[in-house]
């Protein structure tokens, strides 16, 4: 075991003893997420480093700490990737963060989410005990799959040290297809197109400088991507400069985003399938449906939420603007008793003591 690892342990051994509530930090490029961070900052960017890398098995094992950017830079010298697309929402964004917070990017309605790419993890439980789960193969889970749990957990289960995670080639051809066309047209045709054999990677529907648009980007074989171009129609856009759109719909950069003020910004999931929703103003549109963006004022999240819970989906502040950071009411739409005694449960299993980024899901554990 490494220095780096030992003193991490010392430290959560120590916070377990006292009570004292650490909050586990990567790069930081998340803190804004979720409820306002609590306790005494864990920094784990000495756990950092490429452990094994195997692109003939598609697999990769990489220390938490280190630099989405360092993984996705190794990966792309061999023509592979993690298909999912994470946001890095700054440069310092870490491969722990990033299976953490469980962000996917706009490919996820097509390939899966971050927890679908994970094979296996190595924590830290509140005790500081050092536990390991699943391994570096798909089919190799024989009770819990307690490592895809730690996908979207916050943090609030353990801190996760090392993790081993599927990957996939480069997609041999992309094109990026432009449609002028309303909300309601955008979401009909993407629920057409999805019942056919097109090779569709993402989409994002944008009312841009008053033109409702959509744009549709193709992934796969140079064949099917071609056929899909004809078949479909629309305004095929070059791809030097639609490559970087997409990066920065990813990241949350495109102007509809940075034009947000003061407003907050809302993540409504709802089934891919739901119509145009009542919300103050267009959203912007991505995963074929599923996932809408909200600019609003303070004061609209009952009105946000009732229009995502009418559908079957769920509401989620992800900013909130100005100076208003918190929300009594949380940040994340409140759990059913079920699953909230779920929740609770795991959290006294995995961390006992409450130390691990205590209020970062919900306010009161």
């Amino acid at each position: 075991m490494d220095s780096a690892l030992q003193l991490i342990i010392d430290r959560v051994q120590a916070a377990a003893a006292s009570g004292t509530p650490l909050r586990i930090r990567g790069g930081g490029s998340k803190d804004f997420y979720g409820q306002t961070p609590q306790g005494e900052v864990l920094d784990v960017t000495p756990l950092a480093g490429i452990t094994s890398y195997e692109p003939t098995e598609l697999v990769v094992t990489v220390r938490a700490g280190t630099p989405l950017a360092e993984l996705e830079a190794l990966l792309a010298e061999r023509g592979q990737c993690l298909p999912f697309e994470p946001p890095r929402f700054g440069p310092g964004a870490t491969v722990g963060g990033m299976v953490a917070a469980g962000l996917s990017g706009p490919a996820r309605a097509s390939v899966g989410a971050v927890r679908d790419y994970v094979l296996g993890a190595t924590l830290l439980n509140g005790k500081g005990e050092l536990l390991t789960f699943g391994g570096q193969v798909m089919k190799n889970v024989a009770g819990y799959d307690v490592s895809r749990l730690m996908a979207g957990a916050m943090g609030t289960l353990g801190l996760l040290t090392e993790l081993s995670l599927k990957v996939l080639p480069v997609a041999p051809a992309e094109a990026t297809l432009k449609f002028g066309m309303s909300q309601s047209e955008a979401l009909a045709k993407l629920n057409r197109w999805g019942g056919q054999p097109l090779p569709l990677n993402a989409s994002c529907w944008v009312d841009d400088a008053g033109a409702p648009t959509l744009y549709l980007r193709l992934r796969g074989a140079i064949a099917a991507v071609e056929a899909a171009c004809k078949t479909l129609g629309g305004e095929r856009q070059d791809q030097a400069a639609a490559a970087p759109d997409w990066t920065l719909c990813r990241d949350q950069q495109l102007p509809w985003f940075l034009e947000r003020g003061e407003r907050d910004l809302w993540r409504l999931s709802v089934p891919q399938t739901a119509p145009v929703l009542d919300l103050p103003e267009p959203p912007l549109v991505e995963w074929h449906g599923a996932q809408r963006w909200v600019r609003a004022a303070a004061g609209e999240a009952q009105r946000l939420r009732h229009a995502a819970a009418a559908v079957g989906g769920s509401a989620t502040l992800f900013i909130a603007g100005g100076a208003r950071p918190e929300m009594a009411e949380g940040r994340f739409d409140p759990l059913k008793p079920p699953l909230d005694r779920i929740h609770r449960q795991l959290k006294k299993e995995f961390d006992p003591a409450g130390i691990f980024n205590r209020g970062r899901l919900y306010p009161d554990f």
